[in-house]
Parts: C-alpha cells; structure tokens; sequence
C-alpha cells in the first residue's frame, strides 16, 4: 500500500469512528432527554449553590476515576513499552470513544491499544485484560458481599437456602482472588489449546505480572471502585436526602454489581441500567423516577463527556506508522 492510500484509509478510519460514536451519542440524547430533562426538574427545586457543588463534585470524580484508569494502564503497559501519563490519559479517552458504538466495551481495547507501537498492540490488549480482570475481581467481590447483605436484610429467604447461597458465593469469592493472583495460569492453559499454542508470543505477557505487581493494579481498581460508588451516593443524595447512607451504599454496590454483570452496548445500557435501578432502589425509596433521573445523570457525566473528549485524541491515532 502507497503512503497516500495509508494516509487516505487512516482519515477514512478516523472518521468512520468519529461518525459512528457521534450517531450513537445523538440517539441516545434523543432516547433519554425525557430522563435528563427530569433530573433537571428535580435538581430545580434545589438549592443552585448545593446542586453546584455537588455536580462539580461529581464531575471532578469523573476526571479522577479515569485519571486512576490511565495510572493503572501506565501500570500495566510499562512491561511493553514506557509511555508518560499524558499518553496514557490519550489513549483511555480513545477508548471511551471507540467503546461506546461496540458491544461489551470491546472497542475500547482497540482505541487504546493504538497508541501502543504497531509491535506490541496485541500484547497490550492482553495487558489491558489483567487490569480489566482485576477490575471485574473489585466489583465482583464487593457486589456479591453487598448481595448477600441485601438478600440477608430485605428477601428473608429460608435460612437453609440463604446458607447454601451464602457458600457457593464465598467459594466464588476465593476461586475469584486465587485466580486473579496466579493469573499465570491462564497462560499455561491457553498453552494446552493446541491452535492458541503458536500465540504464545502475545498472550506470554499476562503471567509476566508478578503478585506485588497484581496488588497494585488491584488497588488502582478499588481505588477506581470507590470513586465511583461516592459518585452515586453523591447525586442520590442530592435527590432524597432522606435516605440513610448504609442502605443505600449497600444498594448501589448490588446495582453496580447487577449491571456490570449485563452485557449490552454502552449506550443502550442506560435503558438496562434505568430498569435495573428503578426495581432494585424499590426496597429503600419508591422515587423511582428520581433513581432513574440519578442514574441517567452519571451516564451522562461517566461515559458521555468522556466519549465526547476523547474524539479528540482519536485524531492522533496513527493506524499504519507507528513502529
């Protein structure tokens, strides 16, 4: 291919993605305004000062828990390649973009991976894995012990059934933290699969973190984890005050927990996330319009404004000429 039609085909990708995140975004806008439009009510009749306080807060959480995300792919990318913060908050944004036209989020391991040299692009995407996994390790353990919590204090199951639940979730619980800490073993298993064998070369990189390493890219992910469950309670309390921190901490891990769990396209998520909320916060409010409202806004702030920034950064990716 001639160095035209390399540059030709890269702005032809910029833009095609550059096209496709912004049809998304306008969809959605449209979908959703009614619920947008209804935190706006609901924020009206609030003191201004203490709403803006607390959406600047919130906002300011948003850059900080993305900020925790390109320290922990500056972690991890580091076995690869060196690369500065600002290279790392590059290529996070760009991945937000990318991820949310695809499935899953898939699309922001591509967005981000592109800022790697051309060399070392699938390997990082295997890095990226490790982070992604400890991430999931966070969720799923403070999920399933806020579960058990709320089945404990609202479902009032049968005691034998609650006790079978309860170790089959602490076996999930241990089987979750002793996978993520020999994560090396995945490797020796994907070794076994005689067709992956050949992509050793790629996939080598995810047993080469060692435990000290894991625990740090763990912290990063409670760290990440912590931000963003204060950013719930955060705009939840803005709207009902009146109810207590501990049941609703307690429901928002169980929800973040839920619809992490959910596959779906990030932004038709927001009707998943939307149904999801509005059933589960019942045992503690009936305020489901004000919950759905709650929830619509930190989809607006987490993924949106992200998305929307990091098409800048889409610009400077170089598809065909990094070495």
């Amino acid at each position: 291919m001639t160095a035209y039609a390399k540059k030709f085909l890269s702005y032809l990708l910029k833009a095609g993605i550059l096209f496709l995140a912004a049809l998304f975004i306008y969809h959605k806008f449209l979908t959703k305004n009614t619920d947008l439009k209804q935190f706006e009510l609901l924020i009206s009749k609030i003191s201004r000062q203490q709403v803006l306080v607390t959406l600047s807060a919130i906002v300011l959480l948003m850059f900080l828990n993305w900020l925790l995300e390109s320290l922990k792919w500056q972690y991890l990318a580091k076995r690869l390649v060196a690369i500065s913060v600002w290279e790392a908050i590059e290529a996070v944004f760009c991945g937000l973009t990318w991820a949310v036209f695809t499935p899953n989020r898939i699309g922001e391991y591509g967005g981000r991976v592109m800022f790697l040299p051309s060399r070392k692009r699938i390997h990082g995407v295997f890095a990226m894995a490790v982070g992604a996994f400890a991430q999931n390790v966070v969720t799923n353990l403070t999920g399933i012990l806020a579960g058990l919590i709320f089945i404990y204090t609202y479902l009032k199951l049968d005691p034998w059934l609650f006790a079978g639940i309860t170790i089959l979730s602490l076996i999930v619980l241990g089987l979750f933290l002793v996978f993520y800490f020999h994560i090396s073993w995945l490797v020796a298993l994907l070794d076994r699969i005689k067709f992956l064998r050949k992509y050793h070369r790629f996939f080598y990189i995810m047993g080469r973190y060692n435990k000290r390493e894991l625990i740090v890219v763990m912290a990063y992910s409670i760290a990440r984890f912590a931000v963003f469950t204060f950013q719930y309670y955060l705009v939840i309390h803005l709207l009902l005050p009146v109810i207590p921190f501990g049941p609703m901490m307690l429901t928002v891990i169980v929800f973040i927990f839920i619809q992490s769990a959910l596959p779906s396209l990030d932004l038709l998520d927001i009707g998943v996330r939307s149904f999801t909320a509005a059933h589960l916060f019942l045992y503690i409010t009936t305020q489901q319009i004000a919950i759905i409202a709650a929830v619509s806004s930190i989809w607006l702030i987490n993924l949106i404004i992200p998305a929307i920034l990091g098409s800048v950064f889409v610009l400077k990716l170089k598809f065909f000429d990094r070495t």
